[in-house]
């Protein structure tokens, strides 16, 4: 394949890494520098683009790749307020696009647990429930957008939380924060380099349950768009990685 790497930081390298091992081609790359530059025409001769951006670019991205018909998939977050705009332009289109909070293997297996989980505590109202998430300092938006996912699970599942609320820690020692019955907290901290940590708690007054997901590498999340970037040669429509593992 002849990928376009939308994005070419830490993430972008990754993949281009993966890419490359694989046999693919990586013919373009929008990086700080050339972003302004970046027009449809520049996407010639290429079979799919991946997205790991900015929550300010990944739309104009995305619809810059739909102007010249190339599938992309997209691993950026912070930008689903738009997700309707986009999800009906694709489909009215026939547009191709692959979109997920989180492209890694473990970690879209790690949905399916919390779904699992949600649906069996949905009946058990003596144990609250929370989400811990813990990335690097550079991480631009928070909530992460796979606790985002995680809550969405929960919320769909659970018959006493109806909304969910975020706290950004900025260091330990910050006080408790309370939350009204019907809140699911969510706890953001960025730390160091840390490429991401997720935790979903259910505790009661006699015991605790926990499922973590806690990534090694960013090379995780690579091999997953690279994956994803495969699967949708040929396709049309807006597909999630559920749709590449069949989960």
């Amino acid at each position: 394949m002849k990928i376009a790497l939308l994005g070419y930081g830490k993430m972008g390298k990754a993949i281009e890494k993966i890419a490359l091992a694989k046999g693919h081609e990586i013919v373009y790359k929008v990086t700080m520098e050339n972003a302004f530059d970046f027009m449809p025409i520049s996407l010639q001769n290429v079979d799919v683009a991946i997205d790991f951006s900015m929550p300010s670019a990944a739309v104009e991205n995305i619809q810059k790749c739909f102007e010249a018909k190339v599938p992309i998939i997209v691993g950026t977050t912070g930008w689903y307020d738009q997700f309707d705009m986009i999800k009906n332009r694709c489909l009215i289109e026939g547009q191709s696009m692959v979109y997920s909070t989180n492209f890694s293997i473990g970690v879209n297996i790690f949905y399916k647990l919390n779904k699992i989980l949600a649906k069996m505590m949905a009946n058990h109202d003596d144990y609250d429930v929370m989400i811990e998430e813990i990335h690097h300092t550079e991480k631009k938006d928070h909530p992460s957008g796979t606790a985002l996912s995680l809550v969405s699970h929960i919320l769909a599942e659970n018959k006493i939380k109806t909304e969910w609320k975020a706290r950004l820690l900025y260091n330990e020692n910050m006080p408790s924060q309370s939350v009204k019955p019907n809140e699911l907290l969510i706890e953001s901290k960025r730390v160091g380099d840390v490429t991401g940590d997720h935790t979903v708690t259910y505790e009661s007054v006699i015991d605790e349950i926990e499922i973590s997901h806690r990534a090694k590498s960013r090379y995780g999340f690579a091999k997953g768009a690279v994956l994803a970037a495969e699967w949708i040669q040929g396709k049309k429509g807006l597909f999630t990685m559920d749709d590449i593992l069949n989960l």
